[in-house]
Formats: C-alpha cells, structure tokens, sequence
C-alpha cells in the first residue's frame, strides 16, 4: 500500500523473494514477516519525520521502472534491498545511478559471510552507503543515514554558496 508522498518521502524498494520473509530460511532471515517488515519501516520512519512507500517486487524490470519513477525527485531517499538482483544487475545499478537522492543498500544478513557469489554487490556501487547483517533494524540505520547524507550535502552546498 502506497502513502502519499511528499518532500519528506523516502521510497523503499525491495527485491526477489522478501515477500516470503519468515517462511524462507527462518534460521538465515529470521521469523519476521513482509508485514512485520513493512510495519517496522513505517514506525521507523514516522520517528524520523519520513512517510514511507514501500514496494517490492520479484521482477528486474519492475523494479528498474519503480526507481526510473523516482526520478521525478518526490522522493528525500531510497532505501533499496535488491536481494539476489544485488550480485548481478546493471539495469538496477543504471537506475539507481540515475537518482540524485541518497540511496542506501540495505542486506538483512551479512553478504560478506555467506556464499562468495553473494559477496559481490554490482547495486552498493551505485549507493552512497550500504548496511548489512542488522537484520530489519538495517532499515532503520538506512533512514538515518539519510538524514546524515541530506544533512552533509546541505552543509557542503551552503559552504559553497559562501565561497
């Protein structure tokens, strides 16, 4: 379900396979649900002054023509988990180059310690940051470093104006 968005919007796109959260490898994921995610996100970003419109979907193309939308600029970040699309798509590394708003890569486990072909990120190269390992609470750490990154630009665009 979408929220209506603003400047204070952040959109959140996740890939392949989240929807089935707490019925894929519990033991790996976790017991959390989609829902459970979904609801976390939200509360998280109410904290934080963000209304967040969440979207997931199991299809590359898809999600390159959610984050092409995003370029309309309503958007004050992008939080994005392209699950396995994570290791090998250029077409959502091309999207996510695109936008000019902070985009942080959020992993619910640490990629760096599962299988090797999981350690390579193609997408993280197109973020400004990149969180792993912390399970929902990354979502949130993603929200922050949002703000932070808003924040930095704003201080370096000031100091700019200045010179």
């Amino acid at each position: 379900m979408a929220v209506t968005t603003g400047a204070k919007t952040i959109l959140i796109v996740n890939g392949p396979n989240l929807a089935m959260l707490g019925k894929r490898e519990p033991e790996i994921y976790g017991h959390e649900t989609y829902d459970d995610l979904q609801t976390f996100c939200r509360a998280e970003a109410q904290k934080r002054g963000f209304l967040a419109e969440i979207f997931q979907s199991n299809s590359e193309g898809e999600i390159v023509t959610r984050l092409n939308k995003a370029m309309q600029g309503k958007y004050s970040g992008v939080i994005i988990n392209p699950a396995a699309y994570t290791h090998y798509s250029y077409a959502i590394y091309d999207a996510l180059l695109m936008l000019s708003c902070p985009k942080i890569e959020v992993h619910l486990t640490n990629i760096y310690k599962r299988e090797s072909f999981r350690s390579n990120s193609v997408t993280a190269q197109a973020c400004d940051r990149q969180v792993y390992g912390r399970g929902l609470e990354g979502y949130a750490d993603a929200m922050d470093l949002i703000q932070h990154i808003t924040a930095e630009r704003a201080r370096e665009e000031a100091a700019s104006k200045r010179q």
